[in-house]
């Protein structure tokens, strides 16, 4: 324990310039070694494009695997938006609006409580971004996070909007989503959210309800990696504040595990959940790496500290 924490001042030490070992020197690889660890990762291959072929995209290299390496000082899981949405009979508008709710509750079951144990159990910190009510805001983690996010960033004002842009965006709440009769019980789901109940924080994990803070949380544990679950890869693990498309503009590579998210599928692709698979797509191309819950499962208790 002595060493792993000896080796963990002395990488922080190097990085604010307080040692003078030669970078790429003997010393500091054997130290980067002693911090990593192997896990088989899911990329994909966006290259070459076949111009003899009818369609030249076919001849891309797809979907291949391959053992990379994680530092375990510098990586960390998210569980993102795993929002407890009630059942059938309590909350039908929701649950005929979001029809992934089914799934996420299914993979909360089976596949977070290994998962989540194993990244416990290891030095990996669990992070949770979560939003849409105020269920969160007696945990200790969220308030370590507000304080180190300090005051928000002034952010740009909103168009202004015209009684023409307010009526048709009356429209795409009756017509498009949620639905005219759904949008009662999206509202009273608002006053009752909470968190999934295998995916609840313990009080020693940090809570995050948006990018600033997620950001703090980051930065003060020295996270550089963030691997992401919860719900929807193709929609608020994008998109939604703390998510990919924000963490990436500040130099944090974007993960996901595959058996632990799932989409907003749609008609045309709910049979065979093809929007999830595109979400991966784009996961893999512009973000970072896609996980198999028993790889990285596996792959954490191999960690040197890790409780077994």
């Amino acid at each position: 324990m002595e060493r792993r924490r000896f080796l963990s001042q002395s990488a922080g030490l190097i990085a604010a310039g307080g040692l003078a070992t030669a970078a790429g020197s003997p010393k500091e690889k054997a130290m980067a070694a002693d911090d990593t660890f192997p896990v088989i990762a899911n990329y994909y291959q966006q290259f070459d494009a076949d111009y003899s072929r009818e369609v030249p995209g076919e001849g891309y290299g797809g979907w291949q695997k391959g053992e990379i390496r994680l530092s375990a000082s510098h990586t960390a899981v998210v569980v993102m938006h795993a929002w407890d949405c009630g059942t059938l009979e309590e909350f039908p508008g929701v649950w005929r609006s979001v029809e992934y709710v089914p799934r996420s509750i299914e993979i909360s079951r089976t596949v977070f409580p290994p998962l989540l144990a194993a990244v416990r159990a290891s030095r990996l910190p669990l992070l949770h971004v979560v939003g849409g009510g105020g269920y969160y805001k007696d945990c200790p983690g969220y308030r370590q996070a507000v304080e180190l996010a300090g005051e928000a960033p002034r952010s740009l004002p909103p168009v202004e909007s015209d009684s023409a842009l307010q009526a048709l965006q009356h429209f795409r709440s009756e017509k498009v989503w949620r639905g005219a009769h759904n949008n009662a019980d999206g509202a009273r789901l608002a006053e009752a959210l909470d968190f999934l109940p295998e995916a609840r924080p313990l009080d020693t994990e940090g809570v995050a309800e948006d990018t600033p803070q997620l950001l703090g949380l980051c930065r003060k544990a020295g996270i550089n990696h963030l691997i992401y679950t919860g719900f929807a890869v193709d929609a608020c693990l994008l998109m939604s504040p703390g998510g990919m498309i924000d963490l990436s503009r500040h130099g944090v590579m974007c993960s996901a595990v595959r058996q632990a998210v799932t989409a907003v599928e749609n008609r045309e692709t709910a049979r065979t959940e093809a929007a999830k698979g595109l979400a991966l797509w784009r996961v893999a191309v512009m973000f970072g790496f896609v996980f198999d819950a028993q790889d990285l499962v596996q792959a954490l208790s191999l960690i040197p500290g890790t409780e077994r």
